[in-house]
């Protein structure tokens, strides 16, 4: 799949947000547009021509990012890329197919990986931020939970190992731990479970948003490695 050059304006910064059509995603690249130039990704033509439209400056990129051929936009510099699209899944270990472990570490970790990889010439060049959103299982994990969280485990590493390999070209990477999020995602999941769901309980996507703010203002002396974000409530 090829990816065409956006037109990106001059006189804003640019930031790439993928999985930017729903929930977490969304909120960031709204957040970021008042801004940057966002480059609007998911997998929904109506979707992200419909975000591009509502944000001062954005360009689309509509791509199935684990298709062997998915190529990212080209681009001369990129000051933000945010990966926040992903995917749950997996059962116990005893109930979980080989397959269901390759398509969620495909999403969660080797698309990440490629991306970044195709990106990185534009992140150089700009000196630009790499912020995974990856999420409270990639520090613990359950049962029931073993390949999502195995997933962001490995999403964490590979963020750890990118942070040093990118210090010398002044490229920052940082890990965005969200607790359990008000989305539609966390719905699904909730709903499968056989749980109430009370939405009093959760993060609001914009409360995310603010902590990816957070890290891309920072002063370029300086990186947020990991950041931890959870409700204030408990259930």
């Amino acid at each position: 799949m090829n990816a065409s050059s956006p037109d990106v304006p001059s006189d804003r910064p640019v930031a790439l947000v993928t999985g930017a059509t729903r929930g977490i995603g969304r909120a960031i690249a709204t957040d970021l547009g008042r801004t940057h130039h966002v480059v609007v990704h998911g997998r929904s033509p109506e979707a992200v021509t419909a975000l591009v439209a509502d944000l001062p400056s954005a360009s689309p990129w509509v791509a199935e990012l684990t298709d062997d051929e998915v190529a990212a936009p080209s681009l001369d510099r990129l000051d933000v890329l945010v990966h926040s699209a992903g995917v749950i899944g997996g059962r116990d270990v005893a109930d979980t197919p080989a397959a269901e472990w390759r398509r969620v570490l495909d999403v969660n970790v080797v698309a990440v990986a490629e991306v970044t990889r195709q990106l990185l010439p534009a992140l150089r060049a700009a000196r630009g931020t790499v912020v995974t959103i990856n999420s409270g299982a990639g520090f613990t994990a359950g049962a029931g939970g073993g390949v999502y969280a195995a997933s962001k485990f490995a999403a964490r590493a590979l963020a750890d190992a990118l942070r040093e390999e990118e210090r010398p070209h002044g490229v920052r990477v940082s890990s965005v731990h969200p607790g359990r999020v008000d989305t539609d995602m966390q719905h699904e999941l909730v709903e499968a479970q056989g749980g109430e769901y009370r939405a009093e309980l959760y993060l609001e996507p914009a409360s995310v948003a603010a902590a990816v703010r957070l890290v891309v203002d920072l002063p370029h002396g300086a990186t947020v490695e990991s950041l931890s974000v959870r409700p204030t409530r408990k259930g």
